[in-house]
């Protein structure tokens, strides 16, 4: 039987993150840290990181203590006796070798926005109205999705198109393990189908686009009220006609970046500027975070692109029941139950390849 390689450096890091769970403990014990809500949201986020990670690694001194001892009555046992050590030290050293598995996903660099609520953004791309029609089969599909996470769903701001499909929607997702499982979701989504606009039966390829991003707390993006540009005007709906008598619709330019958010959902004209500065400033974070890692070009290009077909990163085919994600050129034939939310075997799939780029040293 070969022996349990250990990793003294790695022990070390680990009792290391042991002790510092005690001491974000005793900050969250301390009573001033619940008059500091960044600092508090910091905290709670360090803990339930630090949390799982100290529990595997006490789980994994555990096991090592009972590998020992199972190698040590082997090597007294004769008989039948061997034979139960020789099954106790087998099964020590197949949980050893799981929680190494677990912690080695546990220990590697955190995305900054787990555990945050996300919005999404639907928006009709190529394909005209039949375009407008898949963004709504899209967002029932998220909200289904969500629905099956016990996730909460929130929309911020809604434009219907003529024949009852989305211009455009922007919703939030809320739900402690939102990003990790939305995040993949980003990018041109296309269709393939017979769609009610067509009289002669033929198949049409059509595209909408989907942008996911972290939601952003006051204290992460800091907005100076003399960078904004700020309008208002009466809500139109379907067709350009007016469906308000006041000016409670609000148009919100961010002045250094460009980045421009419009909300006229609500009646009242505070609550349509709450809804814009939340998407504002989700989209300030996300540049923010693209700009420190130098890749914001390529990151939107990769999830909005032009909303063009050929850019595609899944596509779904109603006449084969079949979806295909082309970024793992993975296939599934039960487009039905997709579209009612199971989107579990694709996000599964995107976690899972996104680990083992990881575990592999690429960019995430």
């Amino acid at each position: 039987m070969p022996a349990e390689p250990h990793a003294p450096a790695l022990d070390s890091r680990l009792d290391a993150l042991t002790e510092e769970l005690s001491e974000v403990e005793a900050r969250l014990a301390d009573p001033s840290a619940a008059g500091d809500p960044a600092r508090l949201r910091d905290l709670s986020r360090r803990h339930k990181g630090l949390v799982e990670v100290v529990a595997a690694w006490r789980a994994l001194r555990g096991a090592r203590a009972d590998l020992a001892a199972a190698r040590q009555l082997f090597e007294e046992s004769t008989g039948d006796d061997r034979e139960a050590a020789l099954e106790e030290v087998e099964a020590a050293e197949a949980q050893i070798a799981s929680l190494g598995a677990q912690l080695s996903v546990l220990l590697l660099p955190k995305d900054p926005n787990d555990g945050r609520n996300v919005i999404v953004e639907i928006r009709g791309a190529e394909g005209g109205e039949e375009a407008n029609l898949f963004a709504r089969d899209l967002y029932e599909m998220y909200t289904r999705y969500a629905a099956r996470r016990g996730w909460q769903v929130e929309v911020l701001s809604e434009s219907p198109s003529e024949r009852d499909g989305l211009n455009e929607v922007v919703f939030v997702v809320k739900g402690a393990d939102a990003w990790a499982r939305l995040e993949h979701e980003a990018g041109p989504h296309r269709v393939q189908r017979v769609p009610v606009t067509e009289s002669k039966g033929r198949v049409h390829t059509s595209s909408a686009t989907v942008t996911v991003l972290p939601e952003a707390d006051e204290v992460d993006v800091q907005i100076d009220p003399g960078d904004l540009k700020i309008d208002v005007y009466r809500s139109t709906g379907p067709g350009g006609q007016s469906v308000n008598t006041t000016d409670s619709a609000v148009r919100v330019t961010h002045l250094p970046t460009g980045i421009v958010v419009s909300m006229q959902d609500e009646k009242s004209q505070i609550q349509n500027r709450a809804k814009a500065m939340t998407v504002l400033r989700a989209r300030l974070l996300k540049a923010e975070q693209d700009r420190r890692s130098h890749e914001l070009a390529a990151q939107r290009r990769s999830q909005v692109g032009g909303g063009g077909r050929a850019e595609k990163i899944r596509t779904y085919n109603f006449r084969e029941n079949r979806v295909t994600d082309h970024r793992l050129n993975l296939t599934i034939y039960k487009l039905d139950q997709v579209l009612q939310g199971d989107l579990d075997d694709l996000v599964d799939a995107l976690t899972a390849d996104k680990r083992a780029r990881q575990l592999a040293g690429d960019a995430a």
